[in-house]
């Protein structure tokens, strides 16, 4: 597969440059950071992802998991990389000291976290899990909960998973049928099924945590009356030691287009009357309790589209460049031409320049959404920490479903690129493909994501986290129209920025009246716009940077007044040449994405109700 998974010079361009995380460190909370061990954790973080998860890819694809004996068995190369990740700290490395972590900015630890979905992700699901489960320990448990079984699933003794979906309750969780009976000791008896849940069975840690939505008997209907509880696999005694089977089955594996290394189970709780389960936090609460882990894993599925996204471009740079074939198209007439790489022809660099600037793009808005969780932790006041967190509330919808739609259309692209050769398993193109659409379907449907949109994020805080977006965005107007190259180019930001905003007044209005079910209509298509507005801005506030950081190179080589100069600079210089690149990704994106956002919204806004308007039998059968 080769060493192509992420351009860490863009990285290190958005922490420090564009994101500028360095004033974290003033904060006693973050202290102990500097950019030089920022750097030194993305250096480990890369040689841990090419050494240990990468080549696990794709011999865990061909293996993928065996079920036998009511037991599940992962690919036999995952075990050491995943000892050695919990060993490393990389579990831990954005917890604090509490859990033996480091405390690492999560901007820094999404920066990591991008090499490691770029390697594997059917790999890195099973510790992420954990990992997730345990925080849900760490806030809500009791101290005896804390220390049954936190410590041993941040140390990877331990699995996690997170157990929602049952077979007639997919996305309406407020239908769920498991329950949970009082038992006089005050723990429950649990019985129902769960499916499609990942990590639900695997023979990497000799025990597993399942955190299980159930109700109540007696509880009401709906979400209202959920409960979570602690379901081990094995039970543990008061002494930490593991006893009895805790009456958890597997029914099934699913056999999958894509991570098939990673273990999807059908999970059976108390066929025999004995599965025991621990009430985590308060009774009734058990929805408001898991949206810890799921808003979390939301952005987390973010960061995994960000990863196929990038890998995928990689390769199609390197194979651009190496893949000779054809004659470039002024030379066609020319019978002694020789052929070229493929990245010398124009609809072979138009696609690259598309994938190039979504790549960009995305990194910096999930790395954002990182950022804004650290402001909000080391804000001197409440109002500025529900501003910044306002942020992450209202884009993680967006980060969910724009980046894993965008990776599985950057990977499909990439397929175009290598021709045949992308469709067949020599290269791992294809792989890349079928491991992205998942993304698009768990942890909420993306469908389900653009209805917490418009139908809930919108209007959160009256509006204001919408309104706070919107001007920021402005912000960077007003600075790069003062760049006379970027001019032209921010003006399709700001008729962009201009319809979204009056479109999101437009759906407030409707909310009200009688198009109520347009923006319900319309809201996956509005969440593509959104997303492609932060990322025109997040493009053109690089660019900007790196507008002003290229001008002075001019400058310091003697070439501000020769393009002739300017060119050969970039061609020889690394720097000049990232620079060049990043003002490039910017136009491009303006010209080709921002500009047709006025037309995008005006359709919306035409208020069209067909979908709803036409007959079910007019769809045929």
């Amino acid at each position: 597969m080769g060493n192509l998974l992420v351009n860490m010079r863009d990285q290190k361009f958005v922490l420090f440059e564009q994101l500028e995380i360095e004033k974290l460190f003033s904060h006693p909370l973050f202290s102990d950071f500097t950019r030089e061990i920022v750097e030194i954790a993305l250096s480990e973080a890369e040689k841990f992802a090419v050494q240990e998860i990468l080549p696990t890819y794709s011999i865990g694809d061909r293996e993928g998991v065996t079920f036998k004996d009511g037991k599940v068995y992962v690919p036999s190369c995952f075990h050491a990389p995943f000892k050695k990740f919990f060993e490393s700290g990389w579990a831990v490395a954005g917890e604090d000291s509490e859990v033996d972590g480091q405390g690492m900015p999560m901007s820094a630890w999404a920066a990591c976290i991008e090499y490691f979905n770029a390697a594997n992700f059917s790999f890195i699901i099973y510790p992420g899990l954990t990992w997730g489960a345990a925080g849900l320990i760490k806030k809500y448990g009791t101290e005896e909960q804390k220390k049954k079984y936190m410590m041993k699933m941040f140390r990877g003794e331990w699995g996690g998973t997170m157990c929602l979906t049952e077979p007639n309750a997919g996305s309406d969780v407020g239908s769920i049928k498991t329950k949970a009976r009082r038992l006089p000791d005050g723990t429950f008896g649990i019985t129902g099924t769960k499916i499609f849940i990942s990590s639900g069975d695997h023979d990497l840690t000799e025990n597993i945590i399942h955190p299980v939505l159930a109700r109540i008997e007696g509880d009401p209907p709906g979400t209202a009356g959920i409960s979570l509880f602690i379901v081990p696999k094995i039970r543990v005694n008061p002494d930490g030691s593991l006893g009895e089977p805790n009456d958890v089955t597997v029914g099934n594996v699913e056999h999958k287009m894509g991570i098939r290394a990673s273990a999807t189970c059908t999970l059976n709780f108390g066929d025999n009357g004995k599965c025991i389960g621990e009430l985590l936090g308060k009774e009734r609460e058990g929805m408001k309790i898991m949206f810890n882990m799921m808003n979390q894993a939301r952005l987390e599925v973010g960061m995994q589209g960000l990863g196929h996204a990038t890998t995928a471009y990689e390769h199609c740079v390197q194979y651009a460049r190496e893949r000779i074939q054809g004659k470039p198209v002024w030379e066609m007439q020319n019978p002694s031409a020789k052929s070229v790489p493929i990245i010398r022809h124009p609809d072979v660099r138009r696609m690259l320049l598309y994938m190039k600037s979504y790549v960009e793009g995305m990194r910096a808005m999930n790395y954002f959404v990182g950022f804004c969780s650290d402001m909000a932790r080391v804000s001197q006041s409440e109002e500025e920490s529900r501003k910044w967190m306002g942020f992450v509330e209202l884009m993680t919808p967006v980060v969910k479903a724009f980046c894993s739609d965008k990776a599985v259309e950057i990977c499909s692209m990439a397929i175009d690129l290598y021709g045949g050769y992308g469709y067949i398993s020599e290269y791992p193109i294809e792989q890349f493909l079928r491991d992205a659409k998942i993304a698009c379907l768990y942890e909420g449907t993306n469908g389900i994501q653009a209805l917490d949109l418009v139908g809930r994020k919108l209007a959160q805080n009256k509006g204001q986290n919408m309104m706070n977006l919107l001007f920021e965005i402005a912000g960077t107007i007003d600075r790069a129209k003062k760049n006379k190259d970027l001019k032209p180019y921010v003006s399709h930001l700001e008729d962009a920025h201009m319809a979204v905003m009056l479109l999101a007044q437009q759906f407030s209005e409707w909310s009200k009246g009688s198009n109520f079910l347009v923006p319900i209509i319309q809201a996956r298509p509005f969440l593509m716009i959104l997303g492609d507005l932060i990322v025109g801005w997040m493009l053109i506030q690089g660019a900007a940077i790196a507008s002003e950081k290229l001008a002075a190179m001019y400058v310091k080589y003697g070439a501000e007044d020769s393009k002739g100069k300017q060119r050969a600079l970039i061609r020889e210089n690394a720097e000049a040449s990232f620079y060049y690149g990043k003002v490039a990704s910017a136009k491009y994106f303006a010209v080709n994405v921002l500009s047709q956002i006025v037309a995008r919204c005006k359709s919306i806004s035409l208020a069209d109700k067909t979908p709803l308007e036409i007959p079910e039998e007019c769809f045929g059968l």
